[in-house]
């Protein structure tokens, strides 16, 4: 399995997820340049995945469907619109030779998800690197919930998260923690990323969990004061 990043608006990816000729992919905001890159791939669309229902994931959804019209489309409730399989917290499925577990990882809206593979986390909106989505449905428990999720998972998962949003958030975390090496070093590679037009993902859980204050939050108000002031920074 690879995954490829296709770059959408200012700061999206979507994710094309590879097995030999075929791909699956996550979060469409667009279509125009998935579609490009698929043909010029000569890759047969397999599937769609959705985690939530922000135009910014799902726009790109009916133009495609009306290129491969026989395609599954995965996603939660909240994008019964355009999902065909509807899945929820504790459904698996398997595309690509790849079993993919659902969890409701809610906050960002109230019926966000992820999918997790043997090697992966596509979180959507859910989880960035050193960050996470805001709170627009006001419950952070649901949202402190779902990074309880996240950090039980294996270090070695890589995470595919929709926006490029690394180096705001570990200038925010450099902040709060001024002294704390590991996220000024963090912070320099990401930077030389940037500068050289790099994605600074996928991520993995185990440096998440080294440079992300969300996911260190150890009770649920440290994370909502940490959340609030990372809307204001």
């Amino acid at each position: 399995m690879t995954v490829y990043p296709i770059k959408a608006f200012s700061d999206n990816y979507i994710w094309i997820i590879e097995e030999g000729t075929e791909a699956v992919i996550v979060d469409p905001g667009e279509a125009k340049h998935v579609i490009a890159y698929l043909e010029e791939k000569q890759l047969r669309l397999n599937s769609i995945l959705l985690t939530h229902n922000h135009d910014d994931h799902i726009g790109g959804v009916q133009e495609i469907l009306a290129n491969y019209p026989e395609i599954s489309i995965y996603g939660p409730k909240e994008t019964e619109q355009l999902a065909n399989q509807i899945v929820s917290e504790g459904d698996s499925f398997t595309l690509l030779g790849q079993n993919f577990q659902v969890f409701q990882t809610g906050g960002h809206t109230h019926g966000h998800i992820s999918f997790v593979t043997k090697e992966a986390l596509f979180c959507g909106d859910a989880l960035f690197s050193g960050g996470c989505g805001r709170v627009f449905t006001k419950d952070y428990q649901a949202q402190y919930d779902a990074l309880q999720k996240f950090k039980q998972l294996d270090d070695d998962i890589q995470v595919y998260a929709a926006h490029e949003y690394t180096q705001t958030n570990l200038q925010f975390a450099q902040s709060i923690e001024p002294s704390n090496k590991v996220i000024s070093e963090s912070l320099t590679e990401v930077k030389d990323l940037r500068l050289n037009g790099q994605p600074t993902l996928p991520s993995t859980i185990g440096k998440e969990k080294k440079i992300n204050l969300f996911l260190q939050a150890e009770k649920l108000e440290d994370f909502k004061k940490l959340r609030q002031a990372r809307d204001n920074f």
